[in-house]
């Protein structure tokens, strides 16, 4: 199974953040399983979204897409450059990413 799959199911089956402020507010309360970041995340967010996440002990993974590739893989039509999976559903995609 390849990342955009599993990034797909866990967005259809699990429990996932869209989104970088959402997903800053997450990682400060320390939930989530895993964080995804677009290639051309900007660089003020990653820095927050890994501060944060290393806080916390959650893995942060580099997307190597851009956030409209990101999107198009959750099935929406706009920009996605962060994502907190805190349910992966039916997704393996912590075992993917770990």
């Amino acid at each position: 199974m390849d990342i955009d799959r599993g990034i797909r199911v866990a967005v259809d089956t699990g429990n996932v953040i869209l989104g970088s402020d959402k997903s800053i507010q997450e990682l400060k309360l320390g939930k989530g399983k895993l964080v995804v970041l677009a290639g051309n995340c900007p660089k003020d967010i990653r820095k927050d979204v890994e501060q944060y996440s290393k806080l916390s002990n959650i893995t942060v993974h580099t997307y190597e897409g851009t956030s409209v590739d990101l999107g198009s893989v959750c099935g929406k039509p706009y920009t996605v450059a962060t994502l907190i999976i805190k349910d992966p559903g039916d997704s393996t995609i912590l075992e993917i990413t770990g």
